[in-house]
């Protein structure tokens, strides 16, 4: 009989916590302060970075998220920190060459990275093979995780075939990533069981509260088995975040599933962010929308940053009342195109074209290049083939590649840093110029240069 290990957690605040609620802006000097009571929690894990907070420094927090990095390794002594990386995207929203994320991962890992989890939007494993030597070859933890979606395509064989592709490929451990919340209790229950009859990795489940069903999906999860879930604290938990990490905790405690956090420790990290939650509430940077339950995710499978950007884009053109029609689009477009799941960057290319199917009123007669792009398969394979009377009336006779699309790329470092000559001081500096050009090129342009004092003795 197999020995129950006891249950483990990783806390998101940090990282989707943030990101889900507060549109990314939790500023380091707000995370500085706690981090080493939350080191003292007893977590398997911090996500700290990767995601959006990359992005989010540079562009809205004047800030160098390498710097933030290193600040928060220097505070973390106990706790693996762990980061988002979205496979041959690495942390944009297009491939990079390959020298581009070899050198990224091993930046990322010497600046204080422990755990990588890497994922591909069409779960197309192609895009995740350099990523998956690189971390390797640091010495560091591999995470793949599987984006999970619903469709005829994305079945139980599906999911069992991903897992063992990413385990031959090198993975230490897999993810199942729901970011739309739409893993029903149940079925959780069944896929976990399943996946743990077909691999000895560890299994870690990412949920969201979106659709109102991620705790009880965790809980049957954790029945079938699985040894991480993602959780965060209370102030930055629920709505389209993960499920809150203490109650988590306190539901299994002294059964043999016990996580065994410091619970003292947990109650002062949570208020420690209250006030700092209340604050953007004030401010209107947390909205109240981002905390509601929405179960029609469950059959839109609309992620909730996606249900918001929606209706933002609607509320522009004066055509919010066309809402719930945009809301039933978004699945005709995903079927159109191979059932790819909703998530970044598909996720914004699915809605932007169900909007304007929507609001041109003819399907397709306005398509964006980015979904041209993905029909000529220049992000990877779909799930499932395109149909080709959809192929034809976004691409018309253009051809198809079926290669790896990183493969049509020229490797891009010394491109990169030839551009920015004078601005750089660190490797660091190139590659986020090479993920965000003119972002980071404004960020290096502001950033006061380094002075350096000379003391003169006067006789």
């Amino acid at each position: 009989m197999k020995s129950i290990k006891p249950l483990k957690i990783t806390e998101t605040s940090l990282r989707d916590g943030h990101q889900s609620l507060i549109a990314t802006r939790l500023k380091t000097e707000e995370i500085l302060p706690i981090l080493e009571k939350m080191d003292e929690v007893g977590y398997h894990a911090m996500e700290v970075w990767g995601g959006a907070t990359f992005d989010a420094c540079l562009r809205f927090l004047n800030e160098d998220p390498w710097e933030r990095l290193r600040k928060i390794r220097s505070k973390v002594k106990n706790t693996k920190l762990q980061m988002l990386l979205r496979g041959q995207n690495l942390l944009g929203y297009k491939h990079y060459p390959d020298d581009i994320v070899e050198k990224f991962i091993q930046k990322a890992i010497y600046n204080g990275i422990d755990i990588v989890r890497i994922f591909d939007a069409l779960n197309d494993t192609r895009n995740l093979e350099t990523s998956i030597k690189a971390i390797k070859k640091e010495g560091a933890h591999c995470q793949c995780a599987i984006s999970y979606t619903t469709s005829k395509v994305h079945t139980t064989s599906y999911y069992l075939e991903k897992v063992k592709e990413l385990e031959n490929l090198g993975a230490d451990s897999i993810c199942i990533k729901d970011m739309s919340g739409i893993l029903t209790p149940y079925r959780a229950f069944e896929l976990i069981k399943k996946i743990k009859q077909i691999t000895k990795l560890p299994i870690e489940l990412h949920n969201h509260g979106t659709s109102g069903i991620a705790s009880m999906s965790y809980m049957k999860a954790i029945e079938a088995g699985v040894d991480i879930i993602d959780t965060a604290i209370s102030p930055f938990a629920t709505g389209t975040s993960q499920p809150p990490t203490e109650s988590l905790a306190i539901t299994y405690q002294n059964t043999n599933r016990d996580p065994k956090l410091n619970l003292d420790a947990l109650h002062e990290v949570a208020a420690y962010f209250k006030p700092i939650k209340e604050k953007y509430i004030s401010n209107g940077t947390l909205k109240h929308k981002v905390l509601e339950i929405e179960p029609k995710t469950l059959s839109y499978q609309v992620p909730g940053g996606m249900l918001s950007n929606l209706l933002s884009q609607l509320e522009a053109q004066n055509a919010a009342h066309k809402f719930e029609e945009v809301l039933a689009e978004v699945p005709k477009v995903r079927e159109d195109l191979g059932y790819p799941p909703l998530v970044t960057p598909m996720s914004q290319m699915v809605g932007t074209q169900a909007v304007f199917n929507v609001l041109i009123g003819e399907r397709y007669k306005m398509v964006p290049k980015e979904i041209k792009d993905y029909v000529r398969g220049l992000y990877g394979r779909p799930p499932a083939p395109i149909k080709e009377e959809i192929k034809k009336k976004i691409i018309g006779d253009e051809e198809v590649i079926d290669v790896r699309p990183a493969d049509l790329l020229e490797d891009g470092f010394e491109k990169y840093k030839s551009e920015i000559e004078g601005l750089y001081q660190s490797e660091e500096d190139i590659l986020s110029y090479a993920l965000f050009p003119q972002v980071a090129k404004k960020f290096l342009q502001d950033r006061e240069p380094e002075v350096y004092y000379i003391e003169l003795s006067l006789e």
